[in-house]
């Protein structure tokens, strides 16, 4: 596989200290570690969500921590995904129209080379809606498109929020805690809906303090005070390995002192 991100020496005031890791396109990699150890810290710094004190970030070759504020907002809008503990729908759409919100804003954005007749423009929203739909259809919440964010379930929400992140095919799809605000079967279910994605091609790095979502990654990145200190890589998921690789990754935790 082909190198897709390169973290080097990252450093963030007290908080991050030299990390430094690489993640291959297709790769899942989840972070874990004890509260304070910075895990969240790392994934908006990776992200340019956040702009570190030292170090560099490149995705694709590109260097993602010498961009200006507009230019990293340009880029996490169409070559990243985001999928948080807290969903941050908008309350007064619905969710079709909330997982829409950020293809019309990179189709608004990315597009804008002179006038476009209406033709053009309703072809183009047409094509958007298309794209919302067949995610949505993926991920079994088609018939949920009207419903305003409050008259749905939290994974139900959540998988909202998952083809929200998919809308401009993102070359990386970030998720922070994706589960913790879950009940263990919407949390195991939105956890299939991500290996899914994965093995249909697309990279995830995700925060988790969850060993059972971890253990459904290829790879486990420890971080303690800042530093990465420990890192497991796991067979290709099956399966009939499932509570096998639970149990490699709580007895391998347990090495770390978790």
């Amino acid at each position: 596989m082909a190198e897709l991100l390169r973290v080097e020496n990252l450093c963030k005031d007290q908080i991050l200290n030299n990390v430094s890791f690489t993640i291959e396109k297709g790769e899942m990699v989840a972070v874990m570690g004890p509260s304070g150890s910075g895990k969240s810290t790392l994934l908006y710094n990776v992200a340019g969500m956040d702009q570190p004190s030292g170090g560099s970030v490149f995705l694709n070759g590109e260097e993602i921590t010498k961009l200006s504020e507009d230019e990293k907002a340009f880029f996490r809008l169409h070559k990243m995904g985001f999928v948080f503990q807290q969903m941050n729908m908008m309350g007064n759409l619905n969710i079709l129209d909330n997982i829409l919100l950020p293809a019309v804003q990179a189709n608004r954005g990315g597009k804008e080379l002179g006038k476009r007749s209406r033709k053009e423009n309703r072809s183009s929203k047409t094509q958007l809606r298309e794209n919302a739909a067949k995610l949505m259809q993926k991920l079994s919440i088609s018939d949920l498109a009207g419903r305003s964010i409050t008259r749905v379930s939290g994974g139900q929400l959540q998988r909202a929020c998952i083809c929200r992140s998919m809308i401009n095919h993102p070359e990386i799809l970030f998720a922070d805690e994706p589960t913790g605000a879950l009940n263990k079967s919407a949390a195991a279910e939105v956890m299939e809906e991500f290996i899914k994605l994965n093995r249909e091609g697309t990279t995830i790095l995700l925060v988790t303090h969850d060993s059972k979502v971890a253990s459904r990654c290829s790879r486990i990145l420890y971080l303690l005070d800042g530093n990465i200190c420990g890192e497991l890589k796991l067979p290709k998921a099956e399966g009939s390995m499932e509570k096998q690789r639970e149990e490699t990754v709580n007895k391998w935790l347990m090495e770390m002192g978790w």
